[in-house]
């Protein structure tokens, strides 16, 4: 083999794994019966040091399956809690997923591998620790396109498919998808050792998050206060890139977020066809708790979460502080990217107002504002942005909002095809709309994967041109209003 590693031989160090027992339980994969590769990620594959060229299906099925011990891995399971639609819940845990180890690349880098869908563990309650093909088609396909839109993400590996079978909506068939991201640690790790009162646990949680993840915090005075204003940083611009591009996470719990402020366990999240500030995308979300305008709220308060879990390491006093900071750091960051979505290279104190105004006319009108800000980039005529929001003639408000929008332009120094070429680094021909994952889902369970395999590259590329699949450039079905999504999504 040229370079990189065959599968059989990353290098695995596995540091949490040293980390006391009572964090986790150790457990081995249970094998899926007939499975088989459904897709490969050679992008991921790079970052573990693996050929993709060399990679063989097989091979891969064969350790990521469990069929086969992968050398070096220790496959466990973490311990964790949190708070689900705003009670606390002490009874979670990696219930169907297994942390298989972590992988130390060429350049230093470590990559936690997991394996998700790979049967009960101690934390499985009364599930049957597996993935069904359908939810683990869309996170797939939700990782890459996220990080095509620069959103902070988890991606995968790879995607195994089987002839098994279990009970969801109807009989399901059964996969695995292995996860790729720096960090599987969540805000429910810290709420689990303050719950319990294992303050020295805790401490040492912290410890090794500083060390691993943050090691700057180090050479602070309150290395521990520093940690935690790092996560509410990352965690304030990812909230603010998600309202940007009107994605809905569907479920955010506690122990759905991420130490590092990306995007993770996706369930019945969404990309928005149309502006709508009230969406609701998880339909076993009777109060709305997690529609889309609520998300920098809600937000806020796991933020408040993970900060009563650091209480017995920072005096509260100035947690209380820093949480003041977050709705004007996430503000920033918003105002920030649409900013840049909007052409605006140079700022100017009416831009929040520019942008408020035209989430305004977005939700009224129900626009669909990731086809309308794509289409601006050429800053086309009134006729022409009609005919792409599906209308005879712009709606008043907007027709207003255009001229004060042009007038704003004119103060650019930028060239026009300088301004159109930066929009367009930003705004999305392509975005992962649910009728599309519908699509690739439907055909794989018939067992073709052609169009999971080919949205790959159109999502991680969506500001390119795409002629063969160039169809989800335009308004999306009548039949994708149909679509429903829950937790089981």
């Amino acid at each position: 083999m040229s370079s990189g590693y065959a599968m059989g031989k990353l290098n695995f160090d596995n540091s949490y794994a040293r980390l006391p027992e009572s964090w986790y339980q150790r457990t081995e994969p249970k094998p899926l019966k007939g499975a088989h590769l459904a897709s490969f990620n050679p992008s991921v594959a790079r970052w573990l040091d693996i050929d993709p060229c060399t990679a063989v299906p097989e091979e891969v099925v064969r350790f990521f399956n469990g069929e086969a011990s992968l050398p070096g891995a220790e496959p466990l399971a973490m311990k964790y809690t949190g708070h689900q639609f705003g009670f606390y819940n002490p009874d979670l845990g990696d219930g169907r997923g297994l942390l298989l180890g972590e992988v130390v690349n060429s350049s230093g880098a470590r990559f936690d591998l997991h394996v998700k869908g790979a049967g009960r563990t101690a934390f499985s309650r009364f599930g049957d620790g597996r993935a069904v093909l359908r939810s683990s088609v869309r996170e797939y396909l939700a990782g890459e396109a996220m990080a095509g839109l620069g959103i902070p993400t988890t991606r995968a590996l790879c995607l195994i498919a089987s002839e098994q079978f279990t009970q969801r909506n109807g009989m399901e068939p059964c996969a695995l998808l292995v996860r790729v991201t720096p960090c599987h640690i969540r805000f429910g790790h810290f709420e689990y050792f303050y719950y319990t009162r294992q303050h020295d646990e805790l401490k040492r949680l912290a410890d090794y998050c500083i060390k691993r993840y943050y090691p700057e915090c180090l050479e602070e005075e309150n290395p521990y206060y520093s940690f935690y204003l790092k996560v509410q940083e990352r965690t304030a611009r990812l909230v603010a890139l998600w309202q940007s591009y009107g994605f809905v996470h569907g479920v955010l719990n506690t122990d759905n977020m991420s130490i590092l402020g990306e995007t993770f366990d996706y369930g019945p999240f969404t990309f928005m066809d149309r502006y709508e500030p009230d969406h609701v995308a998880n339909k076993n979300d009777d109060q709305g708790r997690y529609a889309f305008k609520r998300q920098p709220e809600i937000v806020l308060w796991n933020m408040s979460a993970l900060a009563q879990s650091l209480v017995p390491l920072v005096p509260q006093d100035k947690l209380e502080h820093a949480l003041t900071q977050f709705m004007g750091t996430f503000r920033r960051y918003d105002l920030e990217r649409m900013r840049s979505r909007l052409g605006l290279l140079r700022e100017e104190s009416g831009d929040a107002a520019l942008v408020e105004s035209l989430r305004s006319i977005a939700a009224d009108h129900r626009l669909d504002l990731n086809r309308f800000l794509y289409v601006l980039a050429d800053l086309p005529s009134d006729v022409e942005i009609a005919a792409t929001i599906g209308t005879c003639a712009l709606p008043e408000a907007l027709e207003g909002w255009m001229g004060e929008y042009r007038l704003r332009l004119a103060r650019e120094a930028a060239s026009a095809p300088i301004r159109a070429a930066q929009m367009r680094s930003v705004n999305p021909r392509y975005i992962l709309r649910n009728y599309m994952a519908e699509e690739a889902i439907r055909e794989a369970h018939a067992g073709n994967y052609d169009l999971l395999n080919s949205l790959l590259p159109l999502l991680r590329n969506p500001s390119s041109l795409n002629e063969s699949l160039d169809r989800y450039a335009g308004a999306p079905p009548d039949w994708a209003e149909a679509i429903c999504l829950t937790c089981s999504s």
